[in-house]
């Protein structure tokens, strides 16, 4: 067995012409599976079936690896018995059926509601670029928009009177969502007091323009998230989508129905929605904690 291993590695490095430092992860996955091999009493490489793979990647769940390391190793696992079986070392590839581990879902990162008071409190609108800024961080956290939906809103698209904003998200795919009354306040003084002095002949009718009358793009916007954090003294690292992340779970927090805020991010999935249930699930457990008796 320890022979074919040898020759396996040599075939990474001549045939695939793949570097030392693979030869060697690989080399360490399948020494892991021999050490496990002979210490279940199995002699050739037939003896192994996908149960004993399965029980194998289950030993290394245990002892070391992470959901991502096991993701590597089985796949150091599959090119090695699609070798063997390539090679007439085997009849049948048992490293064929195994499926790949999920990683566990990550939590998106929020903000809480003071910090989002506190970031929108510190914008002055009497100071220059002010009225925009803060109508830009309004909608973003009223509407829980993404970053190129907020750098393609159109003033055809803003009904000011039904506090309605028709956005055209993922897959081209369009949904009216609600505007706050502080945002649309907030856009309204933007739109009527700053907006008409960033205008040039070139200027489209995107609603958040640059200093030049251009649309602001992706980029620029995401300095002018991170710069106006900085300057309310936040030390969290904030970005555009934190704020949607930090709308959807603050109107979780507060009571909203799944398949409302699902309706509201443009989730085609709801699935994608639950991963805020997580959210607030983390945040009750706090609670209970910090405040019950036997918390």
């Amino acid at each position: 067995m320890e022979f074919q291993v040898d020759g396996f590695i040599l075939y990474l490095a001549t045939e695939r012409g793949l570097s030392t430092a693979y030869q060697l992860s690989v080399r360490q996955t399948l020494d892991k599976l021999l050490e496990w091999t002979s210490g279940n009493g199995h002699k050739e490489w037939q003896d192994l079936g996908t149960d004993e793979l399965s029980a194998f990647l289950g030993y290394l769940r245990k002892t070391e690896l992470d959901a991502s390391s096991l993701r590597i190793s089985l796949v150091h696992l599959k090119i090695f018995f699609r070798f063997l079986q390539k090679r007439h070392h085997i009849e049948i590839d048992p490293a064929e059926p195994l499926l790949s581990p999920k990683s566990p879902a990550k939590l998106p990162e929020t903000l809480n509601a003071q910090t989002v008071e506190t970031l929108l409190a510190s914008i002055n609108p009497a100071k220059k670029l002010g009225q925009r800024d803060l109508a830009l961080l309004e909608l973003f956290y009223a509407s829980g928009l993404r970053l190129s939906e907020l750098c393609g809103a159109r003033l055809e698209y803003l009904d000011q009177e039904d506090h309605f904003l028709r956005i055209t998200g993922k897959g081209n795919k369009t949904r009216l969502v609600p505007v706050g009354g502080k945002a649309l306040a907030a856009l309204a003084n933007y739109l009527t007091g700053e907006r008409p002095g960033l205008v040039t002949k070139k200027t489209s009718s995107h609603i958040f323009l640059s200093v030049r009358g251009g649309p602001l793009s992706p980029d620029r916007v995401r300095q002018i998230v991170k710069e106006r954090a900085k300057q309310a003294g936040i030390d969290q690292n904030i970005y555009p989508h934190l704020l949607r992340h930090s709308f959807a779970t603050h109107l979780l927090e507060n009571g909203a129905d799944l398949r409302v805020i699902q309706e509201l991010l443009g989730h085609a999935d709801i699935a994608t929605t639950q991963i805020y249930t997580h959210v607030d699930q983390k945040r009750l457990k706090a609670v209970h904690k910090n405040f019950h008796p036997r918390g």
